[in-house]
């Protein structure tokens, strides 16, 4: 079949790859005018995702670049002394395999490893879909494709298209996030260090290239602030308020803001549909179940659901129809269990009192303090929650990954 995919970021190039695996003939359209190498934050790819990345041959060099981030250092607003916290001990005991690593690096990854094989079409974007399959995009001709998937983010233009508002979607779950480049500093090197107050949380971290870091930020708000998400100068001037005043180190971050080669800033929204396809029409990632950037293991969501798309297109023979009635029974439940983790996460991550802030850092002490055995048996007491993403169990599709070829070139 010959299948379109809105986006370049992640779930595209993902599901890219394992289509191609299957024989598909795949185009990936992007709006950005190349592929994205510079900005970004970074994202955790857990248990069940970095089996696919293995699948796919490229965890060698997702390990080689991941930020190396090892300790935590939280300066709590109002006290003097900081904490040091020991963080393979915290990712130790919530997961048994994990990475970190920067979302544009990841993106690259994915790209290198499909380029040969899928038609990347940069600075384009769909403008409408037809019935018959016919698509139409903002500057080149239109094309007849069999499915078309929306891996476009949780601003998704294919979930636009068909579905209709995002705001007939989203749920706001009562934070911001925002991101910045600022200059490294050497001696910090594999330490996040962290400014942790009521209702809002500032860290810098290292980005795994020497003198490229990222300031990220996270605060509360009761209601959802006014602006448009490509509206940068007003997203900045939030930033600033949110945070000006918590510390000079923060402060310096913020002065950042002026000059920063990458900026990002978001709400911290949950998608909640009540299906993620419409005639040959299907959506991926974010795009489709986003449960809340930095918060709900994203990332690592939409890795599987490109896997599972991909593996159930196959294993239908290629009765979309089929394939992606089996693709939301597999990958519903993941997505309950990433939303309520999101919900709870948000809570822990950004207290909403004194009292909030001092038991997040008491919690993250215990943990750092205890042999990391321990530490783990604790957490798998819980596996819904601490150990969410490493409880999921997906299908796997060696067999028929193995018996395809990629004929991706020759089917176009």
């Amino acid at each position: 079949m010959r299948i379109l995919i809105s986006g370049a970021s992640i779930a595209g190039p993902a599901l890219a790859y394992w289509l191609t695996r299957y024989g598909h003939s795949v185009t990936v359209v992007e709006r950005a005018p190349t592929p994205r190498k510079t900005g970004g934050h970074a994202v955790d790819l857990f248990g069940p995702a970095m089996e696919v990345a293995e699948k796919m041959g490229v965890l060698p060099r997702v390990a080689e670049m991941s930020t190396g981030t090892t300790r935590l250092t939280v300066h709590r607003e109002g006290r003097r002394r900081p904490v040091t916290i020991d963080l393979t001990k915290i990712f130790g005991a919530v997961t048994d395999r994990h990475v970190e690593i920067m979302r544009d690096d990841l993106s690259e990854i994915f790209h290198h490893a499909t380029r040969d094989h899928v038609e990347y079409v940069f600075g384009d974007s769909i403008t409408a879909l037809a019935d018959d399959g016919q698509v139409f995009f903002d500057n080149g001709a239109a094309r007849r494709f069999d499915l078309v998937i929306g891996a476009d983010g949780l601003h998704s233009n294919v979930r636009r298209l068909v579905f209709g508002p995002e705001s007939g979607f989203s749920a706001f779950i009562g934070a911001y996030l925002g991101v910045l480049s600022v200059p490294d500093s050497p001696h910090r090197a594999g330490e996040l260090v962290e400014h942790l107050g009521v209702g809002r949380t500032a860290g810098m971290y290292g980005a795994g290239r020497p003198g490229d870091a990222r300031a990220v930020f996270l605060f509360r708000s009761r209601h959802q602030l006014d602006y448009h998400h490509r509206d940068v100068s007003r997203q900045k001037q939030l930033l600033r308020a949110a945070f000006s005043g918590m510390h000079p180190e923060v402060d310096g971050w913020l002065d950042e803001l002026d000059h920063t080669p990458a900026f990002y800033f978001d709400s911290i929204t949950q998608l909640r549909m009540d299906t993620w396809s419409r005639g040959r029409v299907a959506l991926v990632g974010d795009a489709g179940y986003c449960p809340g950037p930095a918060v709900g293991g994203s990332t690592s969501l939409a890795v599987l659901g490109a896997y599972v798309l991909a593996g159930e297109l196959a294993v239908a023979n290629g009765d979309h129809e089929r394939a992606f009635a089996a693709y939301e029974r597999e990958m519903t439940p993941l997505v309950l269990g990433s939303r309520a983790f999101a919900r709870n996460a948000a809570k822990r991550l950004i207290p909403n009192s004194r009292l909030g802030t001092w038991a997040v850092l008491r919690g993250l002490q215990l943990v750092s303090a205890l042999p990391t055995g321990a530490s783990r048996a604790l957490a798998k007491l819980n596996g819904k929650g601490l150990r969410l993403h490493d409880s999921m169990v997906i299908k796997d599709y060696p067999a028929l990954a193995s018996n395809s070829t990629n004929t991706s070139k020759t089917n176009r």
